[in-house]
């Protein structure tokens, strides 16, 4: 009970509301990439459960371009990126979707306090952007776990240090060069409804992991 009054909370007061007195984050129109940024390649198919999502939630998937851009990171940021990736992964309880929903993937906002790493992201990604950080930095990338050989996903954060992730394992945010995963894909800065391949061509697992730690 407790920890489903909380899931309520954090999406009333963060989930829904705009970000006070239209207060954006500060960003920037990216710069060339150096080697901090995980390599993007050619495009290549969105993930199944990302389709059904926005099938599902199509108010927050539009297809607008949008100039790419990266988050400075000023120590308020670093402050709201840890605390929001402390939060939420301190309020979710891990469960796959089999046990949860009875199907294989299905990519959802946690509403009832449990889910699995992308439903994590999705709800990282959600208070982030509410709190006036923008869409094109938040990037929801899909990675392999070499040591347990699973699919897994993560929330790529685009800033002038380098590519931070976000993740539900770890509470330790991470560059991404440093995280042990192999990068198969993320979304496109420009259209969150285009992905792109990252790194070496790898043929990305079906399903995501649906274990969270």
């Amino acid at each position: 009970m407790f920890r489903r009054l909380m899931i309520t909370v954090i999406f009333t007061v963060f989930g829904i509301l705009p970000c006070a007195a239209g207060e954006t984050r500060e960003a920037r129109i990216e710069p060339p990439a150096d080697e901090l940024e995980a390599p993007a390649g050619p495009s290549t198919p969105a993930p199944l459960g990302w389709l059904d999502f926005c099938n599902r939630y199509s108010g927050e998937c539009d297809d607008r371009d949008l100039p790419p851009v990266k988050l400075i990171l000023t120590n308020a940021t670093w402050s709201e990126l840890r605390s929001t990736n402390d939060l939420v992964n301190s309020t979710i309880e891990p469960v796959s979707d089999l046990a949860h929903w009875n199907v294989d993937e299905r990519w959802d906002y946690p509403t009832d306090g449990k889910g699995d790493c992308e439903d994590y992201v999705l709800m990282k990604r959600k208070l982030l952007i509410a709190h006036g950080f923008p869409r094109q930095a938040l990037l929801i990338a899909v990675v392999y776990r070499p040591a347990d050989h699973e699919g897994h996903a993560v929330l790529m954060v685009k800033t002038d240090s380098g590519d931070l992730v976000l993740d539900n394992r770890r509470d330790m945010i991470l560059l991404w060069n440093d995280t042990g995963y192999q990068f198969l894909k993320r979304q496109s800065a420009e259209n969150q409804n285009r992905w792109v391949r990252l790194g070496n061509p790898v043929s990305a697992p079906a399903a995501v992991s649906a274990q969270s730690h």
